[in-house]
């Protein structure tokens, strides 16, 4: 018996443009995400510290997320 690989395809995913954009945004959401957004919520829009300190988390977490998809799916090698 032999078996067949076959690869899902992911919508989207086929353009080089597509698979970059979403590189970046997972690169900006980790770093971006919990250094310069809980920093703008609180002094800019005087949101509550702690609630942006969460907002930042959240955002990090995203970003680890898309970036662990964007692995498996094979489109960072």
């Amino acid at each position: 018996m032999s078996e067949r690989r076959e690869e899902i395809k992911v919508s989207g995913m086929e353009s080089k443009f597509n698979k970059v954009a979403l590189i970046i945004l997972s690169m900006l959401l980790i770093f971006v995400g919990p250094t310069y957004i809980p920093y703008l919520m609180s002094d800019v829009l005087n949101i509550d510290y702690f609630a942006s300190i969460g907002i930042g988390a959240a955002l990090f977490v995203v970003g680890l997320v898309m970036l662990i998809y964007l692995i498996r799916k094979k489109i960072i090698t």
